[in-house]
């Protein structure tokens, strides 16, 4: 681990083009009918793009463990909430009629 770690601006750009690409992907992506993979290859790209944010933006990928077990942590809260939302979502048809 080096604690001083300063990345180059070359690298800063690169992952500005990816995150570009990845914006033109997804607008590109929405022009067509991909069916219910629209959905999947959108999300694919946010949570690419999502990642380019967090480990090089945010200095994740140089910093200690602890910032690694923060920064899983807060997916894994994310993950619990959507979990959480889509057992809500899913359940409400299980009783039609019956809370009116």
């Amino acid at each position: 681990m080096d604690a001083h770690h300063v990345p180059s601006l070359k690298l800063y750009f690169v992952v500005f083009g990816i995150l570009m690409i990845g914006t033109a992907l997804t607008v590109a992506v929405a022009f067509f009918d991909l069916g219910p993979l629209n959905n999947v290859v959108m999300l694919t790209v946010a949570i690419v793009k999502a990642m380019f944010v967090v480990l090089y933006f945010m200095h994740v990928r140089w910093g200690s463990r602890l910032t690694w077990v923060i920064a899983g942590s807060g997916f894994l809260w994310l993950l619990i909430m959507f979990s959480f939302t889509l057992m809500d979502y899913m359940s409400r048809g299980w009783l039609q009629g019956t809370l009116r």
